[in-house]
């Protein structure tokens, strides 16, 4: 799945963010299913999971539990994030935004309860809200 380029919005719209910003959040969101399997995965109980662990800086950290609760709040604070964001919005945004769905394939397989336009605008004002919870 390649990175649509589309045109850009309008510096006049309430929700506008720079375009390389909104490209480094669209890239941030697309690690969700990442988190999602690197969280459950990081049990405690499995050794081939400190890969996992080890990705994540922990300031040279020599227990191995220490580093999984390190690892596994890391994860954590970026998943709550979007889904935080994503409740200020809808839903179904995670969805479309994390796992790349256009607006047809939501329609057609979640029957969302909106138009193409209503959706997009969501889709924006979900970006920006994240923009301003990332800092």
């Amino acid at each position: 799945m390649g990175t649509t380029l589309r045109a850009e919005l309008s510096e006049k719209n309430p929700y506008w963010i720079e375009k390389h910003r909104y490209y480094e959040l669209k890239h941030f969101c697309l690690q969700y299913p990442i988190w999602k399997k690197a969280y459950a995965a990081l049990d405690g109980t499995n050794t081939k999971t400190m890969n996992l662990a080890m990705r994540v800086i922990t300031n040279n950290i020599d227990d191995p539990t220490s580093r999984y609760a390190i690892a596994r709040a890391y994860y954590a604070d970026r998943m709550n994030m979007l889904e935080r964001v994503a409740n200020f919005t809808a839903k179904y945004l995670l969805k479309g935004i994390t796992e790349g769905w256009s607006y047809d394939i939501l329609k057609a397989r979640l029957n969302i309860p909106c138009c193409k336009d209503i959706y997009y605008d969501l889709y924006r004002r979900f970006f920006w809200l994240l923009d301003k919870e990332r800092g």
